[in-house]
């Protein structure tokens, strides 16, 4: 579960939000308020709020996010429960506050609207509330046995990492068996592996590098491995031709269009050529 939180002026508009009615809003908690409608627990804020005419941001709004998983099986009781164990977390116990579930979409989520300002006319604290709600969410998770949004990140940085290995992986098999002697080659031979390579061009027209999108990510060369970056790729790309892959004037040919390269991409390249020539200097014994 994630809990964001931040202070807003616009109590109203945000209440009007909450309970919309065409997003099937269902109140789940409900604390020191009669009223019946946005309008009514908008004023009731209000008369307390006016005990503080200093405090501008004077309403606390919470999202509570289970997962989706979490969040198809949660009843309104477990909801109410899960908001109710949140505000105590908070220690809003004591201030004005309602609830209300969405359920339009596909991720469940509450909507938490809490008067910043007490019965005594003190306003309840507010810094680094957004850090706070996150902690106070992630204790309530693992007290209800629900996913924390601690263990939805690791998921997904292991989704990740499982996808940079078969980017990977396919990139060093393309090179291996295809060796490919341009970039189209090279982009043809991803593509039938169900990855898309996607050029990088700037507004000189400059190709500076490669993205790979694939199974819903879509990455940098160098995110997916030091080894794939712009530069290395296109020397890897060109020890497979006898020709090189560069043109006239320090330019490549790629999808049918004419480019030049980026001062990064050229400089590697260049090196990279260079260490080749003195290397054949050298095997012939020309050399120092």
């Amino acid at each position: 579960m994630i809990g964001k939180g931040k202070s807003i002026s616009h109590t109203g508009a945000s209440m009007g939000y909450g309970w919309n009615q065409e997003k099937n809003a269902e109140v789940v908690y409900k604390q020191h308020l009669a009223g019946d409608n946005p309008r009514e627990i908008t004023e009731e804020f209000r008369i307390i709020q006016e005990q503080n005419i200093r405090t501008k941001n004077n309403t606390l709004s919470f999202v509570l996010s289970p997962t989706i998983e979490d969040g198809t099986s949660l009843s309104s009781e477990r909801l109410q429960e899960l908001t109710q164990r949140f505000i105590t977390e908070m220690k809003l116990e004591e201030h004005q506050g309602i609830g209300f579930v969405h359920r339009d979409k596909q991720h469940t989520h509450v909507h938490v609207y809490v008067n910043r300002v007490n019965f005594d006319g003190t306003a309840y604290k507010d810094n680094f509330i957004g850090k706070r709600s996150q902690y106070a969410a992630e204790k309530v998770a693992k007290e209800m046995g629900l996913t924390t949004a601690r263990e939805v990140q690791q998921e997904k940085l292991s989704e990740l990492k499982r996808i940079r290995r078969e980017i990977k992986q396919t990139h060093e098999k393309v090179m291996t068996e295809k060796r490919p002697k341009d970039f189209d080659q090279y982009i043809k031979y991803m593509k039938q592996n169900r990855i898309k390579v996607i050029p990088s061009i700037n507004r000189q027209n400059q190709l500076q590098g490669f993205r790979f999108e694939y199974k819903g990510q879509n990455l940098k060369g160098s995110e997916v491995h030091r080894s794939m970056s712009g530069s290395k790729l296109a020397i890897q790309i060109g020890d497979n031709s006898r020709k090189g892959i560069l043109k006239k004037g320090n330019t490549i040919t790629l999808l049918g269009r004419t480019l030049g390269l980026s001062t990064n991409l050229a400089t590697s390249i260049a090196k990279r050529v260079l260490k080749k020539v003195i290397k054949r200097t050298l095997d012939r014994g020309i050399g120092i």
